[in-house]
């Protein structure tokens, strides 16, 4: 899937590919003519946080880095049957974005097709999972105090600017489990400066950085979008190992708890297990075993499927043989004829498919191997409100 949000970083980061992901601190700029404005507006948020029921902890509202009480902001949409609702109230946001506050929305690629979509993009780029939270700040509002994810970021500015500080790492490769809590800020501070729109910046895990609009004047605002970007690790590895080892007998006896017990056979068995399931075969297990992604179900009410694109939550392998095609990706493992080679790879590409444009192409078995491709959850039907998600970001397929 070409995606533009992933030209642009790599063209602000100087980046080829996915590799440099967790690897140092970088910034650039996209220069991408339009793109923040695509991805999200202000405006765009508050019609996104008006128009749904959002709940703590995935919409805060923060001021002077305390976050305030969600019983000021939330009120209960309550029906003439009595049945409770809680929604946003937005006058009273609108008082608090006026007094300076900044406003965070987790997971919004949950909410918004355009982020979405994004997120789907850089999930098959990255080979890892991936969500994007909002923020946005007005007037002169602190952001968070100085501390640092368990997670690789990458921020791009949509609109304003604000001030950041980023330092290198107390404790190499930090987790969210972890032996220690790693609560003493590094001294060694990499960047100090200010990110205007059409900006972006990779933070590496364990990074230290904090973010604020102090004296960048009270009737301005920031918004940006975080992607965080979850990589697998031996700690990973070894939990899938874990699950692995219920296969054989040996794992699932009891220990012996006797002085000198013999456990020669057990650390053998391990060795073995670590042995035959490599890392490389976790990474593929993976995301093969990833299953399908949320999507609007098509019914036959609507009639015929029109158009569709593939959901799946990283790249679907396609491997060919003399008479069959294998497909593998959300959990599913399908075995078409030859002749439907075409239209899967079109099907699959990431790019929206609008089946008669591409018949000539193709072939019309398009459209019964697109019908089962919608069955099986790896691709979805493609609404008017999903479109809108690629539109001007990633090229139909029938172009």
């Amino acid at each position: 899937m070409e995606h533009k949000l992933i030209e642009a970083v790599e063209t602000a980061l100087g980046w080829t590919g996915p590799k440099p992901i967790g690897d140092r601190f970088a910034r650039g700029r996209t220069g991408a003519e339009g793109l923040a404005e695509r991805l999200l507006t202000p405006q765009r948020l508050l019609d996104l946080v008006m128009r749904r029921s959002l709940y703590r902890p995935q919409f805060r509202v923060f001021q002077e880095q305390v976050e305030v009480h969600p019983a000021v902001y939330f009120t209960d949409n309550v029906s003439p049957r009595g049945q409770s609702i809680p929604m946003v109230n937005m006058n009273t946001l609108g008082r608090l974005l006026r007094e300076g506050a900044t406003v965070i929305l987790d997971q919004a690629n949950v909410a918004d097709p355009t982020l979405e979509v994004a997120c789907r993009a850089l999930q098959w780029w990255s080979g890892e999972r991936v969500q994007v939270n909002v923020y946005w700040t007005t007037g002169e509002a602190e952001g968070f105090p100085l501390h640092w994810d368990d997670h690789d970021v990458i921020v791009v500015q949509l609109a304003g600017e604000k001030g950041w500080e980023v330092r290198g790492p107390s404790r190499v490769a930090p987790m969210y489990r972890d032996a220690d809590p790693n609560s003493t800020p590094s001294e060694d501070v990499l960047w100090s400066s200010v990110l205007r729109a059409g900006d972006v910046m990779h933070i590496p895990r364990g990074h230290w950085h904090r973010a604020g609009r102090a004296g960048h004047g009270a009737g301005g605002h920031s918004l940006h979008v975080t992607f965080g970007i979850t990589k697998r690790t031996g700690a990973s590895w070894m939990a899938w190992l874990a699950d692995w080892c219920r296969e054989q007998e040996v794992f699932r006896l009891d220990l012996d708890r006797t002085p000198d017990a013999d456990d020669s056979r057990l650390r053998s068995a391990a060795r073995e297990l670590a042995d035959l399931r490599t890392p490389a075969e976790f990474l593929t297990a993976y995301e093969r075993a990833a299953g399908p992604a949320r999507q609007v179900p098509h019914l036959d009410i609507f009639g015929p499927l029109a158009a569709a694109v593939c959901t799946a939550n990283f790249r679907p392998e396609i491997h060919s043989a003399d008479s069959t095609v294998e497909v593998l990706a959300a959990g599913q493992r399908l075995v078409f004829a030859a002749k439907a080679e075409p239209a899967l790879r079109l099907l699959l590409s990431g790019r929206p498919v609008v089946l008669a444009d591409v018949e000539a192409a193709v072939g019309t078995e398009v459209h019964a191997v697109a019908a089962l491709l919608v069955k099986e959850g790896l691709c979805a039907p493609l609404t008017d409100e999903l479109s809108s998600g690629y539109t001007g970001l990633v090229t139909n397929a029938g172009s």
